[in-house]
């Protein structure tokens, strides 16, 4: 299964809770179920430090009442390197898209951009599959980690995927800068200015998340998609009945078929 198991999962060290909520969506909607948000990173070193974030990212998300996945890209193939892209990877990482209420994304910035590893994960999530939409309408919180001085080239670029991928981003966001500084050797992210934006950027997750949950669906809900739902339907139909030149298709042996086939012709022209 290529999901990370999170380690240390309730330790906070760097966190106050002096300053803590816990539930940081109270009163802004339901908050049974837990939000499920999925994270995503993009860098397969060992010492990975866009894995670390998202970690770190994780334990706050726990802590704030969330269920949380972080996907392992590891196995990942590159799109369209599996015909069909039928790979056990892609078919978990689109899965846990679909179960997803809200997600975050935290890449490396390399060369000025989001790596090819961050984007090759999105890439494998289609706007639409099997009748089914795995991005639209879910939050997204977007992180970035730099070797050198902050930078907010991959956050930019990750909000122009997350708008392409028609989900609500959130306004804040994280960039940590030489980000090989600000973790120790454990792997654990040390108390500083970038460690506490990462604890505002989950609270406003889970806040969105849940404020936006019982109305994700009307909020997407497009005049263009209705109408195209509804011409695919259309054709649908149509084609069960008849072919191009007109001449009855199934062979209709009765005329109760005769006549529901009439009515469906006439229902959608």
């Amino acid at each position: 299964m290529p999901l990370r198991d999170l380690y240390e999962a309730d330790h906070l060290p760097a966190l106050d809770p002096a300053y803590v909520r816990q539930r940081p969506a109270l009163g802004l909607g339901a908050l049974d179920p837990a939000p499920r948000i999925l994270l995503l990173y993009g860098s397969l070193r060992a010492r990975s430090f866009s894995r670390l974030a998202a970690e770190e990212a994780a334990r706050l998300l726990r802590l704030f009442g969330a269920e949380t996945r972080i996907f392992d890209p590891s196995t990942l193939p590159l799109p369209d390197q599996v015909a069909g892209d039928d790979h056990p990877a892609v078919h978990e990482l689109r899965e846990l898209a679909l179960w997803s209420e809200g997600q975050a994304w935290c890449s490396p910035e390399r060369h000025g951009q989001i790596t090819g590893i961050m984007k090759a994960q999105i890439d494998h999530l289609p706007l639409e599959m099997r009748g089914m939409r795995p991005t639209q309408g879910r939050t997204l919180a977007v992180m970035q980690v730099s070797g050198g001085s902050q930078s907010f080239n991959a956050v930019n670029s990750l909000r122009l995927l997350g708008r392409w991928m028609r989900m609500f981003t959130i306004p804040n966001q994280s960039s940590v800068a030489m980000a090989y500084k600000e973790f120790d050797e454990a792997g654990r992210m040390k108390a500083s200015s970038y460690y506490d934006r990462i604890v505002d950027v989950m609270e406003e997750l889970v806040r969105f998340t849940v404020l936006l949950r019982p109305h994700a669906d009307q909020l997407v809900d497009r005049y263009s998609e209705r109408r195209s739902s509804l011409s695919r339907r259309k054709a649908s139909i149509l084609d069960r009945y008849f072919d191009p030149f007109g001449h009855d298709r199934r062979r209709l042996r009765h005329t109760g078929d005769l006549r529901a086939c009439g009515r469906a012709y006439r229902h959608f022209l």
